[in-house]
C-alpha cells in the first residue's frame, strides 16, 4: 500500500489553474498531479470503504452485467467480509453523488490468493443493484482493455489519497519496469490511490495502479501489473 505524503498539498498548490484546466480538457502538462474536476470520466472512479473509511480506490469497468469494478487485488484481500467493503463513486467532501454501492462478490487470480504474486495484483467486484439499475446505468464505464503495448499513449491516473476528501489526477506516459510490470511518474500518488486506473485517450483502462511494491514504497512513482493473459481471463469470469 502507498505511504501518506508528506507533501502532496504543496503539490497541489504549487499547480496553476491554467495546468488544471488543461488537465481536464485533455491531456495537459505531464507529470503534474492536480485536483480532479468534476466530470463524467471522473464519476467513473470512487473511493473503496471498510468500516467507514476510504483505503483504496476502483473504477467502473464495461461489462455484460453492468454492474463491475476493477481495483488492485490487495485491497479486496482484505480480513473484512464482502458485505463490508462498499463503492462510492465520484466520492467529495464527504458526500456520495451517485450512492453507495455494496459489493457483493471478489474476483481474485490464482496468482494473487495463493502466493502474493505482485504481477497478479489485480481484482475486479461485482456490485448490487440500487433500486432496479446498475452501476454503469448511473456513472458509465472504461473499457477493460488487456494486451495494450506499454507506453503506446499517455494514461490519465485518477485517485484517492486517504489523506484528501476528493480525488487526484496525473497524465503521464508509462514505461516499461519489468516484462510484468509497467509504471508512471506522477507526484502526489500516496496511500489510498492503490487500485486507481489508468485510462488512455480512448477511454481504455490499459493499467491499474498496484503490482510492484504494492503500487510503489514512494509517492511520486507508480507501478501497475501488464495487462496480459491472466488479466483477460480474470475479466472473462467476473464478468460473466
Amino acid at each position: 500500500m502507498k505511504r501518506a505524503p508528506l507533501y502532496l498539498a504543496l503539490l497541489l498548490l504549487a499547480a496553476t489553474s491554467a495546468s488544471e484546466a488543461a488537465a481536464d480538457g485533455g491531456p495537459g502538462p505531464l507529470g503534474v498531479t492536480t485536483a480532479a474536476v468534476v466530470s463524467a470520466e471522473a464519476a467513473r472512479v470512487g473511493a473503496l470503504f471498510v468500516d467507514g473509511e476510504h483505503f483504496c480506490t476502483a473504477s467502473v469497468v464495461r461489462s455484460p452485467g453492468r454492474d463491475l469494478i476493477v481495483t488492485a487485488a490487495h485491497c479486496l484481500d482484505e480480513d473484512a467480509g464482502t458485505d463490508d467493503f462498499v463503492f462510492v463513486p465520484g466520492y467529495r467532501d464527504g458526500r456520495s453523488p451517485y450512492g453507495r454501492w455494496r459489493i457483493t462478490e471478489r474476483y481474485l487470480p490464482d496468482g494473487w490468493t495463493k502466493g502474493r504474486d505482485e504481477d497478479s495484483d489485480l481484482a475486479f467486484a461485482g456490485l448490487a443493484e440500487q433500486h432496479g439499475r446498475h452501476i454503469e446505468d448511473v456513472v458509465g464505464g472504461n473499457r477493460f482493455t488487456p494486451g495494450t503495448a506499454t507506453g503506446a499513449t499517455a494514461v490519465t491516473v485518477t485517485g484517492y489519497p486517504n489523506s484528501r476528501a476528493t480525488p487526484v489526477r496525473c497524465t503521464n506516459k508509462p514505461v516499461a519496469h519489468s516484462r510484468t510490470q509497467q509504471r508512471i511518474d506522477c507526484p502526489g500518488f500516496s496511500a489510498g490511490t492503490s487500485g486507481s486506473p489508468w485510462v488512455n485517450g480512448d477511454g481504455d483502462v490499459v493499467g491499474v495502479l498496484g503490482g510492484h511494491e504494492q503500487g510503489g514504497a514512494t509517492d511520486d512513482i507508480s507501478y501497475s501489473v501488464v495487462l496480459g493473459a491472466e488479466a483477460a481471463e480474470l475479466y472473462r469470469r467476473a464478468a460473466n
